[in-house]
């Protein structure tokens, strides 16, 4: 089997050092759609330097190296086609805010393998801290095709319920037909989202927005929304991909207001408002 869970469990985790500055940051911010209009002082503290405004989910490109997905599968003990890879969810968990520039140690580890019958799926760790402390928690769950069926642990099966009742907004987010080849300059540059052969091998008609693309446009979207534009404010963030986003289209965002926590969905219009993201919770202070 490709995968050896337990050698991918007890694993050395990998450390290493990160940095970023102001310029990956509006690299970023313009990869998940920042800047239009571009005069909007909205836009702008996304935009330009002096007002900046770092959005956290940030933290699964900064240091431009590979992303969870990635880095997950070149730890001992994984094996697998790349083309069999999905990436099923993302979990956020800020210690502080994030700042535009900085040095970071990032350590990454597999912390989960579960066994989901026809297919396998990967937790990868990545625990980042500088000179003053923690920053953030990042949790990649990688769904491998086809390699699941070793009787391991199936994992949690629990959902949260649906939102219940109308959202308080919804918002919709035109894709531009480049957004994946500019978004992927901040680091992941897995074929998938770029090349139609590679796309149509591993069965989609054409590339496909990254996952980590609509997770940070759905952020964006919120903080924009009912955070008063403060991206301080955002604690934790979470979300299931349910289905994939093709560059060109148009993404439709419910939100509804909870305790110290926003409800998300995202559907594709395009498609009948096909889920995108499900399972999606922004929670804040």
């Amino acid at each position: 089997m490709p995968i050896d869970a337990a050698k991918a469990l007890a694993a050395e985790p990998r450390t290493g050092e990160i940095t970023w500055d102001h310029k990956d940051v509006l690299l970023y911010h313009l990869g998940i759609g920042a800047g239009r209009p571009a005069t909007d002082p909205d836009e702008l503290r996304y935009t330009l330097e002096s007002r900046l405004h770092v959005l956290p989910s940030f933290a699964t490109v900064a240091g431009n190296g590979s992303p969870g997905v990635i880095s997950g599968l070149s730890m001992p003990g994984v094996e697998v086609d790349l083309a069999r890879v999905l990436h099923g969810g993302q979990t956020l968990a800020l210690h502080r805010p994030i700042p535009a520039r900085g040095t970071a140690t990032a350590t990454g580890r597999i912390a989960a393998v579960y066994d989901k019958g026809k297919a396998a799926v990967l937790v990868m760790r990545t625990e980042v801290a500088d000179a003053d402390g923690p920053l953030w928690t990042n949790d990649a769950q990688i769904f491998v095709r086809g390699e699941g069926g070793w009787g391991g642990d199936r994992g949690p099966s629990d959902r949260p319920a649906p939102p219940a009742g109308e959202p308080d907004r919804t918002v919709e987010r035109p894709v531009r037909e480049d957004q994946a080849l500019l978004y992927r300059l901040s680091g992941d540059w897995n074929p998938l989202h770029a090349d139609p052969d590679f796309a149509g091998r591993a069965g989609f008609e054409r590339p496909i927005l990254h996952g980590l693309c609509t997770y940070g446009i759905t952020l964006k979207a919120v903080v924009d929304t009912l955070l008063g534009g403060d991206a301080t404010r955002v604690r934790g963030y979470s979300t299931r991909f349910a289905g994939t986003v093709f560059p060109g289209e148009t993404l439709r965002i419910r939100m509804w207001r909870e305790d110290g926590r926003v409800r998300v969905t995202v559907g594709a219009t395009d498609r009948d408002d096909a889920p995108v993201l499900t399972d999606t919770v922004v929670q804040h202070s």
